[in-house]
């Protein structure tokens, strides 16, 4: 069963500048991750864009979903940025692929070392392999369908909304 992930940026790719204090995109991580975490499962990976959730428009997300609908693969993971993971989950739900399709993230960057990043990987790449079709979203061990999860964010963790 091979997964397409497709990289959008977010948490999961930002850098740290030492000597500015800011955060910003070079390369994505998920090679290494994946590396690191000692993946077995067949993966193809994409840059799509690295850019931070909360500037994304609509036609990144759009984007998204066309990349989603053309990938070869029925199963696919999408790193994102947390602050609007939500708005693009919802956009991916109303496309209706057909495809079982999770997106996760991080709320600590993978360059700090004690990122959340791995973690969610990992959790993305099995729950992708076992859920039926459809759009989910993935955070601390946990999936959420689409249309049942918000972020908190006055706790940092994702939570369903019934």
């Amino acid at each position: 069963m091979a997964i397409r992930i497709l990289v959008t940026g977010g948490t999961f790719d930002k850098e740290y500048d030492e000597l500015t204090g800011r955060l910003f995109f070079k390369n994505t991580h998920i090679e290494e991750m994946l590396r690191l975490g000692r993946c077995r499962v067949s993966v193809a990976v994409e840059t799509v864009m690295m850019i931070d959730s909360l500037e994304m428009a609509a036609a990144d997300r759009e984007k998204i979903v066309r990349r989603c609908r053309e990938a070869p693969e029925e199963r696919i993971v999408v790193t994102h940025g947390t602050d609007t993971i939500v708005e693009t989950a919802a956009v991916l739900g109303a496309a209706a692929t057909g495809k079982t399709i999770v997106l996760t993230g991080a709320m600590v960057p993978w360059a700090f070392g004690s990122s959340d990043g791995l973690f969610n990987l990992g959790s993305a790449l099995s729950f992708v392999q076992s859920l039926p079709a459809g759009v989910y979203v993935a955070m601390n061990g946990r999936w959420f369908a689409w249309d049942d999860v918000r972020k908190d964010r006055v706790s940092g963790v994702f939570e369903s909304v019934r």
